[in-house]
């Protein structure tokens, strides 16, 4: 389980809030709107309302103890600069900004953001499933049931082949490479062994997927 803060609840902040507390996570939420704020209280861990360009409402919300803190503020790109630029001032560690507009990602990044997202709710679901998960790099949804995943590689495999480890059966997902660095390389070897600082590249079903990148 993580703890996460969202900032904003129009659309994309509600449907990334939804997401995250059904995959088991601790959410608070911000907004400036009592409307929205209580549109989803009952459901979050925690509910604020509150301006998100008053540094002293988020210092107030203790950000340094967020995993992730997002900013998903709509039609108002000025808001969405100075939260960000405040968040990682108070300390936050890890800042992921929304943007409407693509050349808006480079201001964003510019003053901080550590990542920036830029589309509706297929990105909501995308996001939350991947800063959610302990031991992911990167998700991609195919289908509403199958999706293509990068992970670090188990601890429980390392050393071990693909063979031993029976992955199809046991996981109900197939190896497509190895990643090491920024190389991919196609995995045929069914004698491959496991290496701890290699990241897997897998496609599966996606609940299964879900299941092997939150693993302990």
């Amino acid at each position: 389980m993580k703890s996460f803060l969202v900032i904003g609840l129009g659309r994309f902040g509600r449907n990334l809030t939804t997401r995250l507390l059904e995959l088991g996570n601790e959410v608070m939420v911000l907004d400036k709107e009592e409307e929205r704020v209580a549109r989803i209280a009952g459901a979050a861990t925690a509910a604020c309302v509150g301006d998100c360009q008053d540094e002293q409402v988020l210092a107030s919300l203790g950000v340094r103890n967020f995993d992730v803190c997002f900013v998903c503020v709509r039609d108002d790109f000025q808001s969405s600069l100075e939260a960000t630029a405040a968040l990682k001032e108070l300390g936050a560690k890890c800042v992921v900004a929304r943007a409407d507009q693509e050349r808006q990602i480079k201001f964003l990044k510019k003053i901080g953001a550590d990542f920036v997202v830029h589309t509706e709710m297929d990105m909501a679901y995308r996001v939350a499933t991947r800063f959610s998960a302990r031991n992911a790099f990167d998700y991609f949804e195919l289908t509403p049931k199958f999706a293509v995943f990068e992970i670090e590689t188990p601890e429980d495999w390392e050393g071990k082949t693909v063979i031993e480890m029976d992955v199809r059966r046991r996981y109900n997902v197939n190896i497509l490479g190895v990643k090491n660095g920024d190389e991919v390389e196609p995995l045929m070897d069914p004698h491959y062994r496991f290496q701890a600082d290699a990241h897997l590249i897998i496609a599966g079903d996606k609940d299964a997927g879900i299941r092997l990148m939150n693993q302990d």
